[in-house]
């Protein structure tokens, strides 16, 4: 976007100066190349409202010899309806195609067991960043299907191609091509801006500048204290990841974020990164006290509340919260607010680390051509449209000047100067007793209580670090 230009002018910007590797987790409710060469299939997305069904620019998909198409989804936070919906949208198109669609919050404990037995899905939706790791483990055990050739398919019914259809920079990331060999493996699915959440309704009511700085950060949390606010809280540690790539790009650029998401030698001792550390042992210090008991999938939703409550300011998080807290009881005049993470640097702009969701192929699925053809249609203008309409936002050209209320406000944050951020550490073969992000986040909840100092969570990074590099892919 930039002002008065569309997101996909945006994130060419954001890769040709700040967009770089990141990583984002799933274990949270959610919901990561060149311009399209069909002006008009591209204006199609951006004119047609979520709930009419487009025109179809390209010629009706042919019948296709009866079959069976086995797709795993998981079910997060924008629930199970759109992924009925888009099935029975797809098996219309495609004449003699059945999909049998299996769709689960833990979709990885109902498929392994099968899997493991050797029938696997054809199709699954499953991000990264998980406990069960499933989509990492695979990607380690070299058994997904490469899917490049797909993003030069057309979308089934419209005459663009895979690749022209979604926003420039998705397709240039650790989140896609896992390997860094610029081959894609995962389709980039739901994307979600992510940063702090608060209630703008408050900051009015009080007279507040929303921080642009941390400077001014610090200074908001000691009013904030005499009203008997603290200023910050977080889900879980899990959402440190966001929060962290962002601070991180922040503090030293490009070159640099992508140097740690590769485990460089020495990368988490330099002081870009000490910069990032200080920064959270210093947030920790105005952490609202019952954050860390609730700080488990369990009662995360107890830390979320306390904005909705006006008992913390701010909390990091993706535009999946004001519908998972959509029923939730709130201050008088509460408004959502959100803004980016701020420059951690004087001077510099804020960061939102781009957060997306990930569909992949097993190299042992036993149907691959119609596998391929489902994955391509995930772009169509019809998929794309029953998606937004439960605010699962597909990451293709114009799909944001279809936005309205807060999804209009949240997925313009960078229309504000904020860079984008996106991606994922690099592959690395398993390394028992290893696990980065549980070593970057999860020290989180001990530096918020005290058990562990900032310089020796900074070592204990810098250490896993070191293990992993040597196991890179």
């Amino acid at each position: 976007m930039k002002k008065k230009k569309v997101l996909s002018s945006l994130l060419v910007a954001a890769m040709a100066t700040s967009l770089l590797a990141g990583c984002g987790s799933s274990d949270k409710a959610p919901a990561t190349d060149s311009a399209p060469a069909d002006n008009t299939a591209a204006s199609n997305t951006t004119d047609a409202p979520a709930e009419q069904t487009p025109t179809d620019t390209g010629d009706a998909a042919p019948a296709v010899e009866e079959q069976t198409l086995k797709v795993a989804a998981f079910e997060g936070g924008y629930g199970a309806d759109m992924w009925t919906e888009v099935v029975a949208a797809f098996e219309a198109s495609h004449p003699g195609v059945t999909v049998e669609l299996t769709i689960d919050k833990k979709i990885e404990d109902v498929i392994s067991p099968a899997m493991k037995a050797g029938d696997y899905p054809d199709v699954v939706h499953l991000a990264t960043g998980r406990e069960a790791a499933l989509t990492e483990t695979l990607t380690k055990e070299k058994a997904l299907l490469p899917l490049t050739d797909v993003l030069d398919m057309n979308v089934p019914g419209e005459n663009i191609t895979v690749r022209d259809k979604i926003v420039p920079g998705f397709l240039d990331t650790l989140a896609t091509n896992p390997y860094g060999d610029g081959v894609t493996y995962y389709a980039p699915m739901f994307y979600s801006p992510c940063g702090l959440f608060y209630n703008a309704g408050l900051f009015k009511e009080k007279g507040w500048d929303v921080p642009t700085t941390w400077d001014e950060m610090w200074g908001l949390a000691d009013k904030a204290a005499d009203e008997g606010i603290a200023l910050f809280t977080y889900p879980t540690t899990g959402y440190f990841d966001a929060f962290t790539y962002a601070a991180l790009a922040s503090s030293g650029g490009a070159d640099f974020f992508n140097s740690c998401m590769t485990y460089e030698d020495g990368i988490w001792e330099s002081g870009e990164a000490t910069k990032v550390f200080e920064l959270i042992g210093q947030l920790a210090k105005y952490t609202e006290g019952t954050t860390v008991a609730n700080a488990n999938n369990d009662n995360f939703t107890k830390n979320q509340q306390l904005i909705l409550d006006n008992k913390a300011l701010f909390c990091p998080n993706g535009t999946w919260l004001p519908g998972e807290m959509a029923e939730a009881p709130r201050a008088d005049g509460f408004e959502w607010g959100f803004m980016a993470i701020p420059s951690v640097n004087a001077g510099g702009s804020g960061c939102s680390f781009c957060w997306f969701e990930q569909m992949w192929i097993p190299a042992a699925a036993q149907n691959q051509d119609m596998a391929k053809e489902f994955v391509a249609y995930m772009y169509s203008d019809e998929a794309a449209q029953i998606f937004a309409k439960s605010t699962a936002i597909q990451p293709i050209t114009g799909i944001s000047d279809s936005l309205e209320g807060d999804n209009k406000m949240f997925y313009s944050i960078y229309d504000n100067g904020a860079s984008a951020v996106m991606g994922g550490f690099a592959s690395t073969a398993p390394v028992e007793g290893v696990n980065m992000l549980d070593t970057l986040c999860g020290t989180v909840n001990s530096i918020v209580s005290g058990d562990k100092t900032v310089a020796e969570w900074q070592a204990a990074v810098e250490e896993a670090s070191d293990k992993l590099r040597a196991a890179m892919e």
